[in-house]
């Protein structure tokens, strides 16, 4: 589950299995799975930021709150502040969901250049039913020969100038970009 704060997108810590499962994915994949500094989910556990079944995360809940924009956790925001890097511009929402969405595709496809998967449907239908991928849009395959295996790449590659090699693309998405084929058909 993410909540998005125009900033880095922040893995929500609505139980202490987000932080755990963190933890676990850094250590099988290292830098490669982060989206930022583990520390911060570290202190939001430890401030006691669980999310709603504490009443705050990085929000703050509660029946007042019902219905309404939710205030953001003072607390939340410190360590937040704490992890920022100096001058750098929060990015905005648009660009927060690229770059979570292109992450989550560039890991698909690197599922089935692995032969983690056996075939890009398993990877349209594993996304969609097991973590609630977008099926609007078919899935990241789908989305893949949709939207373009170049134009992913092109993406990709910008972000890899600015982020680094998190954003680099699966070299099977770069195979396909060159060849003009497609993963669906």
């Amino acid at each position: 589950h993410f909540a998005f704060k125009r900033k880095e997108a922040v893995v929500s810590t609505q139980s202490t299995g987000a932080y755990k499962v963190t933890k676990y994915f850094l250590e099988v994949f290292g830098e490669r799975i982060s989206a930022g500094d583990p520390r911060v989910i570290e202190e939001l556990v430890e401030s006691g930021s669980l999310g709603r079944k504490s009443g705050k995360g990085i929000f703050l809940y509660g029946e007042s709150h019902k219905g309404s924009t939710r205030p953001v956790n003072p607390v939340a925001e410190q360590i937040l502040n704490r992890y920022r890097t100096p001058g750098q511009a929060a990015p905005s929402t648009e660009d927060v969901q690229w770059r979570t969405y292109l992450r989550s595709v560039n890991e698909a496809a690197l599922c089935l250049q692995e032969e983690i998967i056996a075939n890009p449907v398993d990877g349209n239908i594993g996304l969609i039913f097991g973590i609630g991928h977008c099926p609007q849009r078919g899935g990241p395959f789908q989305f893949l020969d949709t939207y373009g295996a170049q134009s992913f790449v092109d993406k990709m590659h910008r972000y890899e100038e600015q982020l680094g090699f998190r954003f680099e693309p699966a070299e099977i998405v770069i195979d396909y970009a060159k060849s003009g084929k497609k993963f669906m058909h």
